[in-house]
């Protein structure tokens, strides 16, 4: 075939694949956001940078959820602080007070916002009595650092009973209730039925809720996180939006963000977090938009696990507003409410 001709052959199929391409990552896109009714949950790593954003974006944040993370701070911009922080070592746990001196000095120096907006906020914390990845004297530390820092106990639920693993709970999908196992989700019971966290803890920080959808009508957006976040973050090119019809259709809507774990995001585990966690069933019928933000394994920054940053890897400023990975996703919320 001359050459002039393969290259026609070609062309039209090279303009398909690029269409694909782009129209695999649009940007963010804006919607109608009650700016008072803003939360973030995670797990793990993700559970850890809940804390953090809760802590230092605490004018934004109306409450966190915190499953199988440790206090604020733990780790001190130090990695080798990190198996305490995850309980791990015995008889050697993160010291709550120590965290909460360290929010006050950082509050006095500007770097988080005032700890005095934690007096309004809801906080959910959840450890399984079978997680081995992040143990309960560790997560016993975070319960304890909120309520130093001033989170009244009528708004600060602890849930330590479960005998769950190191995982996302939902009432059907993943893993048995006590593994510790990718993809980092499992199903329990509670009292003979199934435990719905991501229910349980959008409904302490919200209040009451619609009961959830058993089908889903939205959209889930992949969008260019480049626009947030540059590869110097650890964060990923892209990550994800569901977005519910009342909020396609204009209604205004709260905005939750679901962090996952380290090696739990889309490129470790596809669709698994952004899918079966819950959140989006919850939010079809409460008029949620639920984020997703996306962080990767990588050798530079070098974060092999695939974890979100709370020791440091991304440099001193991880735990303050000014943190990389703290900033991308405080632009990514702050950009879903711009006018339309």
């Amino acid at each position: 075939m001359p050459s002039h001709r393969l290259l026609a052959s070609i062309l039209p199929l090279v303009a398909a694949l690029s269409g694909l391409t782009a129209r695999a990552a649009e940007p963010l896109p804006h919607f109608q956001v009650d700016r008072t009714e803003l939360s973030v949950s995670g797990l793990s790593s993700g559970a850890f940078m809940a804390a953090q954003l809760q802590v230092a974006y605490s004018a934004t944040f109306k409450g966190a959820g915190v499953i199988a993370g440790g206090p604020y701070y733990c780790a001190a911009g130090n990695m080798a602080y990190t198996g305490i922080c995850m309980g791990q070592m015995p008889l050697v746990y993160p010291n709550a007070y120590l965290m909460a001196s360290a929010a006050r000095q950082f509050e006095t120096a500007g770097q988080i916002d005032k700890l005095s907006n934690l007096k309004k906020r809801r906080v959910y914390v959840f450890s399984g009595t079978r997680d081995t990845v992040v143990k309960q004297p560790a997560v016993n530390a975070t319960v304890s650092f909120f309520q130093q820092v001033g989170v009244p106990a009528s708004q600060l639920v602890y849930v330590n009973k479960v005998p769950a693993g190191h995982a996302v709970i939902t009432p059907t999908h993943g893993n048995a209730c006590d593994a510790n196992a990718t993809p980092y989700i499992s199903h329990c019971d509670v009292n003979g039925l199934g435990y719905d966290q991501s229910g349980a803890l959008l409904a302490h920080i919200h209040g009451p809720l619609q009961p959830k959808a058993t089908s889903l009508a939205g959209r889930m957006v992949t969008f260019n996180q480049r626009a947030f976040a540059p590869s110097g973050t650890g964060m990923a090119e892209e990550a994800f939006l569901y977005v519910p019809p009342s909020c396609e259709a204009g209604q205004t809507c709260k905005v939750h963000v679901a962090i996952h774990g380290c090696a739990q995001s889309a490129e470790k585990v596809g669709k698994n977090f952004i899918a079966d966690t819950g959140y989006n069933e919850w939010a079809e019928n409460n008029r949620i938009l639920v984020l997703y933000p996306q962080v990767n394994a990588s050798t530079v920054p070098f974060n092999p696990q695939g974890c979100w940053d709370w020791f440091g890897y991304t440099g001193p400023t991880y735990a303050w507003k000014a943190g990389p990975q703290m900033s991308a996703i405080k632009a990514m919320v702050d950009a879903l409410g711009k006018a339309r």
